[in-house]
């Protein structure tokens, strides 16, 4: 163990036995992340958590009383933060989570484990709701092959049909939240956006890895399907 540049203590993993490279470097930069060890102290599934906060904090999107659908949900940071926020955690507001792998239970918030971009996901999170919903977030990300241009595909896709879904159960007023990759196809992306919402913007929270190409495009302002 030693200090890095700031003076904080450092974990070193050493490799060997059947862990891989790519292992290795992702539990050191684990063991060495300060949102890691923060949302153990506070309780929270992920580190994710803190990224809607900020997002949360500065632009005003999830208020008591709201209805939110939670995409690629597991295991849990999100739904977390958005049920203490819009009150569902007391009854006021409404918090579904969905995702395919299972989901330990959070007060305050109704899983399906289920598949998004199933055909009767839409109906059936409708139901779930009571009705449509005013926020549709999504810190999903697609499962990465390595290859640039691949990847890139999948993660532009996987948004892509988050918008789609978002589309069919937002409110008129609505907001869309959701995890994106800096490429080539962000112009597109946010000109679809601009047409079904009045305000597109990319953030990216300081809990981001600042090495990383993830931001967040955040669409207020839905005006309902035309």
């Amino acid at each position: 163990m030693a200090k890095d540049k700031t003076g904080r203590m450092h974990v070193t993993v050493k490799t060997g036995g059947k862990r891989k490279l790519s292992s290795k470097l992702w539990l050191e930069r684990q063991l060495n992340d300060p949102y890691v060890a923060q949302a153990k102290r506070d309780g929270y599934r992920s580190r994710a958590a803190y990224k809607l906060i900020e997002i949360d904090d500065k632009h005003r999107i999830l208020k008591q009383g709201m209805a939110v659908i939670d995409l690629g949900a597991a295991p849990g940071g999100w739904s977390q933060i958005a049920a203490r926020r819009v009150g569902a955690v007391d009854g006021k507001g409404r918090v579904v989570a969905i995702d395919l792998l299972e989901m330990p239970e959070i007060p305050g918030v109704t899983f399906a484990q289920l598949d998004f971009l199933d055909d009767s996901a839409p109906v059936k999170l409708r139901e779930m709701l009571g009705g449509n919903a005013d926020v549709v977030m999504s810190d999903m990300a697609a499962n990465t092959t390595g290859h640039r241009t691949t990847d890139q595909l999948r993660i532009q896709g996987l948004v892509e049909s988050a918008v789609d879904f978002a589309r069919e159960v937002l409110k008129p007023g609505g907001a869309f939240v959701a995890k994106v990759f800096q490429s080539g196809a962000d112009a597109a992306l946010q000109a679809q956006l601009k047409r079904d919402f009045a305000t597109v913007k990319h953030v990216k929270p300081a809990s981001s890895r600042q090495d990383s190409s993830e931001r967040y495009v955040l669409a207020m302002g839905f005006r309902g399907q035309r």
